[in-house]
């Protein structure tokens, strides 16, 4: 469990404008300054935020593993000591070849200006497996400055149970799911977001993206929720910035009130 009683979170609900790394850059950090300025110290942001998933240009889009997007973003946290949730589509050689690449929807947790950790997205959704390969390992980040534990997950994974039990289980302090939920799927998303909160008896902050993609539009619809599942904040369609502060202690008092990790029957499932 967390070496901190609350924090203050932030989700950035923005749109992107896809293929463009500059501009969506500029408008994430700008958003970031005005959430931290409000005293926001983990900020999360919607799935593949610099780029979109840019199917048609996806070699120019992809990075490497300290590539624009990163180095920006971890500008940005050491300046103002603070936690930043994303993903972006990372290239790497494939097989020790240096001719061939391979791509993946890589999570990242960036801490005062450092990488803590890093995960690879263990379900593509569809189109995604034409274009990228899945992650191969599901574990938590662990922030040591902050004592801190993240459960991260990306987008399609919130419709699987097993991968927010599996971060539970491995000691996650805070549920963060990061996603480009499209219409008209608004109804799923929420009950999803609430229902892994419930769950697991975690808090999740759920961020997705609003606005028009090149070839789907998406509701925003982030959202705040605590261990009881109950809502914190909730956005709209439009862009904007949401934030709370999360009660960490609350989840031993909620686990203890009702021992739903406790009463699993692993004998039988």
């Amino acid at each position: 469990m967390s070496g901190k009683s609350s924090i203050k979170v932030a989700c950035i609900q923005m749109s992107i404008i896809d293929c463009n790394k500059q501009l969506n850059i500029q408008k994430a950090l700008a958003m970031a300054k005005y959430a931290v300025s409000a005293g926001a110290e983990l900020l999360v942001f919607p799935e593949v935020f610099s780029t979109g998933f840019c199917y048609d240009n996806i070699e120019n889009a992809a990075e490497y593993e300290n590539g624009e997007t990163i180095r920006e973003m971890c500008a940005f946290s050491k300046a103002h000591e603070c936690v930043m949730v994303f993903s972006i589509i990372e290239k790497k050689e494939k097989n020790t070849s240096y001719t061939e690449l391979e791509y993946y929807n890589l999570g990242v947790c960036v801490e005062d200006g450092h990488v803590a950790g890093t995960y690879r997205k263990t379900h593509p959704f569809k189109r995604e497996k034409q274009y990228f390969s899945a992650g191969y390992s599901i574990y938590p980040v662990r922030l040591p400055r902050r004592k801190l534990t993240i459960g991260l997950q990306i987008c399609y994974e919130i419709r699987f149970p097993e991968v927010s039990r599996k971060l539970t289980l491995l000691g996650s302090d805070i549920l963060v799911t990061i996603a480009e939920f499209p219409i008209p799927r608004g109804h799923i998303w929420r009950s999803l977001a609430i229902a892994r909160a419930i769950e697991n008896q975690i808090p999740h902050i759920a961020c997705n993206r609003v606005g028009e993609g090149s070839d789907s539009l998406f509701f925003g619809g982030s959202i705040i929720v605590d261990q009881l599942g109950d809502i914190m904040e909730e956005a709209g369609d439009d862009e904007s910035v949401i934030s709370g502060t999360v009660d960490l202690e609350r989840t031993i008092k909620t686990r203890d009130e009702i021992p739903v990790l406790d009463d699993r029957r692993t004998d039988l499932y």
